[in-house]
């Protein structure tokens, strides 16, 4: 534990954390150091980590339940699947084509602005990404502060989203591709779980701006045009600012974020270069 390091970036958020070799169990005291860690820095690096996923698993698990990846928590908001029968899995997330088949999601172009799986009802409070192969540029991975995105929030914009919420579509992924089993093009008539624009962090008791992704989305009560017209003035205002840290990817790095509190986007990257990250998730526990 004397050797545990927190060493925040000089940055709006992030930290990297020293010292401590994740791929084995934790004393309690490291648990709550890295705990208290994230809740401060919003996003933290730990580098070198060599380990398999069972450790990575094992990692996440000492900090809350985990959860199903994406797609599958897609699959089981909709009924097609029960939880029961599910193990839980790995999310790949890679470029690679191996027989002929992807061995994960995403490929190589950009992922837009967005927060984790805002599609259920209560999505991951945090994303745990392993890097196995990463290119020697591109694929950067870019993290905000929503937390400051709301602080710095103009009054006009802030009154206007005041006690509204919005709707979060599943029918386009963070890669701005859209998923064949949703066919309703308008967003206010579309399904999706609403969750509020304005977000209290349930450790915390920060207040954050809570988007989710832009594709899809639609503010509760108004009129598309006026949601469309407020969501493009509230998004130029958190892409414009400068709440945003980088990550350059080596291999052995795990990056965890949270959840509620920060979105990420990821740069496109050569398609002949392979790259393929393993994810975990760590389940909500309420909402707000």
């Amino acid at each position: 534990m004397s050797d545990l390091e927190v060493c925040p970036f000089d940055a709006p958020l992030g930290a990297e954390i020293r010292g401590v070799d994740i791929s084995k169990p934790l004393s309690p005291s490291a648990v709550e150091t890295i705990r208290t860690a994230w809740h401060d820095h919003l996003v933290l690096l730990f580098r070198d980590q060599d380990m398999s996923d069972a450790q990575h698993f094992a990692f996440t698990a000492q900090f809350g339940t985990l959860d199903y990846p994406p797609e599958l928590l897609l699959a089981i908001a909709a009924g097609e699947v029960r939880v029961e029968d599910e193990p839980m899995a790995i999310n790949v997330i890679s470029n690679v084509i191996e027989n002929g088949k992807p061995i994960g999601v995403l490929g190589n172009g950009e992922a837009f602005w967005h927060s984790d799986s805002t599609f259920v009802e209560i999505p991951p409070a945090a994303s745990l990404l392993r890097s196995l192969e990463v290119p020697d540029s591109g694929g950067d991975t870019y993290f905000m502060n929503m937390y400051q995105a709301l602080e710095t929030l103009p009054d006009e914009l802030r009154q206007a989203i005041k006690g509204k919420s919005s709707k979060h579509d599943a029918a386009y992924s963070s890669s701005g591709k859209r998923r064949p089993q949703f066919t309703e093009l308008d967003p206010s008539k579309s399904a999706g779980p609403i969750h509020p624009l304005e977000r209290t962090h349930p450790d915390t008791g920060r207040k954050s701006l809570y988007l989710g992704r832009r594709l899809g989305s639609y503010i509760v009560g108004l009129p598309l045009d006026e949601s469309e017209d407020l969501l493009n003035r509230i998004w130029a205002h958190v892409t414009e600012g400068d709440f945003i840290w980088a990550q350059q990817w080596r291999v052995g790095d795990l990056v965890w974020w949270d959840n509620r509190c920060a979105m990420h986007r990821r740069d496109a990257f050569d398609p002949n270069v392979r790259r393929t990250m393993h994810r975990t998730q760590l389940a909500g526990d309420r909402p707000y």
